[in-house]
């Protein structure tokens, strides 16, 4: 039997035939060239975009991605005031020997030759009527400030101020009825002196007042000597308190661990809800 031969394709064939291998494009498409389509740089250099900067993460992850700078955890400083005001409460209310030291402290600073007259306008210092009015004027103008230069939720800082001054009898008067700590000799007949109200009072209003005039601060110095002001202020009106004999040393400091973490918790607020949304 005679084997025909295989006709061959003519011109208007319209038959499919398998793809032939270029090497042109096959290289065209290996890794570092320089071609049409190159996924990769021929130096090996990332190029200049975020995607690109990433490095590759472990089998079955997402890759890293550039640092991004983070403001500092406030939940160390608010876990520290609460420990330590723990701490103290604890040693006031079973008569520890922090009591009993702090307790021969007050009476020598009593007896300290500071003038009363300049102790007792350092205490007066912590009064409502001198340190909410302060509080308040920073406070509106922040406000106005913030809406006038059009800043994102600019309501929030002043709110969380104003909340936070409102919490200090909310929280100082339950406790001193709970402590009963009798007063310094001075103060014989009269219980419920743990915290002291004036510290407290005076630690968040020119806390807080700090706190919302620190943004309009533009130099660094002047924003550490506000702070610093706010720190001595406070130490003054303690010592005032303490020289006239209103309250005990532990009184006033644990009035500050308490307001430390008023003002944390208002620190905390602010900068998590008080800056501008970012692109999705």
């Amino acid at each position: 039997m005679r084997e025909t031969p295989r006709p061959q394709g003519t011109v208007g064939d319209t038959r499919a035939e398998p793809p032939q291998p270029r090497l042109g494009r096959a290289f065209a498409h290996a890794p570092g060239a320089s071609g049409s389509g190159t996924p990769h740089r021929s130096d090996g250099r990332p190029p200049h975009t975020p995607r690109g900067a990433r490095r590759p993460g472990p089998f079955g992850r997402l890759g890293t991605t550039p640092p991004v700078p983070r403001r500092p955890p406030l939940f160390l400083p608010l876990s520290l005031c609460a420990c330590l005001f723990a701490l103290l409460t604890w040693q006031i209310v079973v008569d520890g020997p922090l009591r009993r030291a702090d307790e021969r402290a007050g009476r020598a600073t009593v007896g300290s030759p500071f003038p009363e007259r300049a102790a007792e306008f350092l205490a007066d210092l912590g009064n409502l009527v001198v340190a909410v009015p302060v509080l308040g004027a920073v406070l509106a103008y922040a406000a106005w400030h913030g809406r006038r230069a059009g800043v994102f939720r600019w309501w929030l800082a002043p709110l969380a101020a104003a909340v936070a001054m409102a919490a200090v009898p909310a929280l100082v008067v339950p406790l001193k009825a709970a402590v009963d700590r009798p007063g310094p000799p001075g103060m014989a007949g009269h219980d419920g002196f743990y915290p002291s109200g004036h510290a407290a009072t005076a630690a968040v209003a020119y806390g807080a007042a700090a706190l919302l005039a620190l943004p309009l601060l533009r130099r660094a110095y002047g924003r550490g000597g506000l702070l610093l002001g706010c720190v001595l202020l406070n130490v003054a009106v303690g010592f005032g308190l303490v020289r006239r004999g209103y309250h005990w040393p532990l009184d006033v400091v644990a009035s500050w661990l308490l307001c430390g973490m008023l003002l944390t918790a208002m620190a905390a607020l602010t900068g998590r809800y008080g800056r501008e949304p970012g692109p999705e």
